[in-house]
């Protein structure tokens, strides 16, 4: 399983919006694809309730872990999500 922690930079975290964005990208994967806070429970990246229930804050560092093919270039990309500062 691959593994990405990333700080989000979004200074609304990671709600509405950049959510959207990070979910529609992990529902596409064909594989398994997990959010975390370091230490946490993992959710399922590809649902936005269980995203949304994290509340995760601009700042925080979180933990995207994916099985399957094609999973560091999808960890990549959700990294880059997590990381851009735009809403």
């Amino acid at each position: 399983m691959a593994e990405r922690r990333v700080t989000v930079a979004s200074p609304v975290g990671l709600h509405a919006r950049p959510a959207a964005r990070f979910v529609t990208a992990a529902a596409a994967f064909d594989g398994e694809v997990y959010l975390a806070r370091p230490g946490g429970p993992r959710v399922s990246a590809a649902s936005m309730l269980a995203v949304l229930t994290l509340g995760v804050r601009g700042g925080e560092e979180i933990v995207i872990t994916a099985e399957g093919d094609g999973a560091e270039e999808l960890l990549d990309r959700l990294a880059e999500i997590a990381a851009c500062t735009a809403d």
